[in-house]
């Protein structure tokens, strides 16, 4: 290949961001130095890689480790540390707590600001989500679909981690949701749906966490203990799943 057909190459891979100029070498004390080049970060995506198999063998050895108990707790854990991002990026999910009793016309606006910038979040992250109201719900009733598992192949032997984006999602919009399908289960996307109604205005503070009145059926549930059961399923849950 000529010298100018490998130069142009060069340029349009640069242009690219799949390679940069390393180093510089020169050969004698005449001429110009050669330009040594490498691969980018953003070049490694187009190389075969096994993270789907590592990380299914790193949540295999953690259940094989941990009692049932504490691999739930880790991977609550894992959900809190991804959501502590969204939050350290300025966004407003706490914000949102301090709205469950505004549901009208300005309150409104700002949830649904809060839930497109849940969604961004998300879809940063691989799972290609989009948010609506809740067509069969009253005013302040939101769905939030996830199209994507970014753990597919991983999530099929391993439940863990639907907890753990059901903690993910619970963290970012700041009470506990209600996951109504899940593509583990052969839905075509996984569905939460959020209720921000009058009737979750009530906040107050269980082990240093703000959580609200949660409405199930026709019942208003303190989230203290919606968060104890749910607690309880996903350890027997997890027990079985070993």
């Amino acid at each position: 290949m000529a010298p100018v057909s490998v130069r142009h190459h060069l340029d349009i891979l640069q242009g690219d961001n799949l390679i940069c100029v390393d180093r510089l070498e020169r050969k004698g004390n005449v001429g110009r130095p050669q330009q040594v080049y490498a691969l980018t970060t953003e070049a490694n995506s187009y190389f075969p890689n096994n993270f789907a198999g590592l990380a299914g063998k790193l949540v295999e050895q953690m259940k094989q480790v941990l009692p049932p108990e504490q691999a739930l707790v880790a991977f609550r854990g894992i959900a809190r540390e991804i959501a502590a991002e969204f939050a350290e990026a300025g966004c407003l999910c706490s914000a949102m707590q301090g709205l469950k009793g505004h549901v009208g016309a300005e309150g409104q606006i700002e949830i649904e600001e809060q839930l497109a910038q849940i969604a961004e979040f998300l879809n940063e992250r691989g799972y290609l989500a989009r948010w609506e109201a809740d067509p069969d719900g009253a005013q302040g009733h939101y769905l939030m679909h996830k199209y994507n598992c970014p753990y597919a192949g991983v999530s099929t032997q391993h439940s863990e981690l639907c907890l753990m984006d059901q903690t993910l999602v619970d963290e970012l919009v700041g009470q506990p949701c209600q996951r109504t399908t899940s593509m583990v289960e052969g839905s075509h996307c996984c569905t939460y749906r959020i209720l921000l109604s009058e009737e979750v205005a009530h906040n107050q503070r269980v082990n240093g966490q703000v959580v609200e009145s949660q409405t199930i059926g026709s019942q208003i549930v303190d989230s203290s203990e919606y968060i104890n059961n749910n607690y309880n399923n996903d350890v027997l849950e997890l027990k079985s799943a070993r």
